[in-house]
This record gives C-alpha cells, sequence and structure tokens, in this order.
C-alpha cells in the first residue's frame, strides 16, 4: 500500500464544506427548530441518506406535534388520527401549549423533543 491510498482511507472526519449562504440559514434554522447545533443537524441529514429508514422513521420523524393532541390521562399522543405512547427526551413533562417535534420512533413508541420558541 502506499502513502496516498492510506490516506484515503483513515479519514479525520472533517469536511470543509462551501455552500450557499441561503441554504446555510435555512439549515440552521432546521437544527435549532430540533433543539440540535448545525452540526448535528447536518450529521443527522448526512447518515438518513446512507442508512436506510425504517418505516416508522419516514412516517413520523421530523413531524411536529401541538399539545393539543396529547391525551395527559391515558398518556397517549394523536398523531394522524391514531394514538401512540410517547416519551419525552429527558423525561420532561409534557406542556399542552407547547409544540414538540418526533425525533425517534420505535414500533408504537414515539420520542418526542420540546421545540424551543
Amino acid at each position: 500500500m502506499t502513502k496516498n491510498s492510506d490516506k484515503l482511507h483513515k479519514k479525520s472526519g472533517n469536511i470543509p464544506l462551501r455552500i450557499n449562504p441561503e441554504l446555510h440559514e435555512e439549515l440552521a434554522r432546521h437544527a435549532i427548530q430540533e433543539g440540535r447545533s448545525l452540526n448535528n443537524y447536518l450529521t443527522k441529514l448526512l447518515e438518513e441518506c446512507i442508512h436506510p429508514k425504517t418505516f416508522e422513521d419516514r412516517q413520523f420523524v421530523g413531524n411536529v406535534v401541538s399539545g393539543e393532541n396529547f391525551d395527559l390521562d391515558s398518556q397517549l399522543v394523536k398523531i394522524s388520527g391514531i394514538y401512540y405512547r410517547f416519551l419525552i427526551e429527558n423525561a420532561q413533562k409534557i406542556n399542552v401549549q407547547k409544540k414538540y417535534v418526533i425525533i425517534e420512533a420505535n414500533g408504537n413508541v414515539l420520542t418526542l423533543r420540546e421545540l424551543k420558541s
């Protein structure tokens, strides 16, 4: 193996990237909406392109849920007319005045993150 071919296989994890400033702004807004850093959000997008998604991921992840869709007595959330069990990231309590984004779907259990205003 030559020195040049070694460089092809060992990556630092850093990728300099030049993009349109408007796209940069839009990506930053999406990252904020999901409560992620821009780097973390871009990594998630790239991973989603490489790794196949499950049916649940395609159907739910990224959707925004309003507080009015929660049934706090039964601990269920209504999505597209169907009730699902849910978990809140960091074990927070539901605030029906807030909105939440679905960050993970595993069978009939959805993991939600509160959206920052």
